[in-house]
């Protein structure tokens, strides 16, 4: 299971670290793409969580998953980490997440999260205690 929120710099070559724990998760390689909740982030899935997402995304009718495919697979990209544990995020992923210098990784139980920062600050003030109460009502737990 991914969890927890971190903090890393991306180098001037487009490569951030991934927590140890993470890559224990994801195995040797593993998928990176644009994230597909309606923000703007990215999202790392390893090759059995990516395997179960297309096979998902094949149950949608005909035209629902072509335009998700185009948007997905279109922006997917097999990466490995290298050596120091970073990955090389391409940069028209980096382009589209609006990642520069530093990211936010967030694990999402079946797969990691990476935004911009300021993007995630914003994001992240929207979820107050009242919201996640309300969410979690209609789980009676």
């Amino acid at each position: 299971m991914l969890y927890g929120g971190y903090e890393h710099t991306i180098d001037k070559k487009g490569r951030v670290f991934i927590p140890s724990k993470h890559r224990e998760e994801l195995g040797g390689e593993f998928m990176i793409c644009k994230g597909i909740s309606g923000q703007v982030n990215l999202c790392v899935y390893s090759m059995e969580q990516w395997n179960k997402l297309v096979e998902s995304i094949s149950t949608l009718p005909k035209t629902k998953s072509s335009a998700v495919r185009r948007f997905l697979y279109n922006g997917a990209f097999n990466v490995e980490c290298d050596a120091q544990g970073r990955i090389l995020i391409p940069p028209t992923l980096r382009e589209y997440a609006k990642l520069e210098t530093e990211a936010h990784i967030i694990g999402m139980d079946t797969n990691l999260e990476i935004w911009n920062p300021a993007i995630w600050a914003e994001e992240n003030q929207k979820l107050t205690p009242e919201s996640i109460a309300s969410i979690m009502e209609e789980l009676n737990f």
